[in-house]
């Protein structure tokens, strides 16, 4: 399946799932729960307070080499957006992509979609526990801090 097929499948549309696509071509759906939600806009209204410029999407959609990942939260700066709009999915990442971490997930997993947000051109990518407790990567390894936002909250 394509991502553009997964977007005009009626059937997909309004379900209580991420949906993403694995390097087959399969849907992989994750079901959505309050907490997470509540994450994600904490993590927005953070970006929010801090970015002057650039726009702050959620769930938004990156072709990778392992088809197409929708990170929880991206920020993407103004040159991003102009060089890439609104095409979907994007085909580089933007600069922050973040994953809101659930039980499902495991580390392989989460390490996967780091490397493969990096290899699309993110600069940083952040994780948040289900305690609400953030950590920042750029392509090197761990940081302790966002170096694109350097006031971003350690802890939601």
């Amino acid at each position: 399946m394509t991502w553009t097929e997964v977007l005009n499948d009626k059937s997909l549309q309004d379900l209580p799932y991420k949906i993403e696509l694995n390097g087959f071509g399969n849907i992989v759906m994750s079901p959505a729960s309050n907490w997470h939600a509540d994450y994600q806009v904490r993590i927005v209204l953070a970006l929010r307070r801090q970015s002057k410029s650039g726009r702050i999407l959620t769930e938004s959609s990156v072709k990778t080499r392992d088809n197409v990942k929708c990170p929880d939260v991206v920020w993407a700066s103004d040159e991003f957006m102009k060089k890439h709009k609104w095409k979907s999915p994007y085909t580089a990442a933007p600069e922050i992509c973040v994953e809101v971490l659930s039980p499902g997930n495991s580390k392989l997993d989460i390490a996967n979609k780091r490397e493969l947000y990096f290899e699309k051109g993110a600069k940083e990518v952040w994780l948040c526990n289900s305690e609400g407790a953030m950590s920042f990567f750029d392509p090197s390894g761990e940081i302790p801090r966002s170096a694109i936002f350097k006031r971003f909250p350690i802890a939601l």
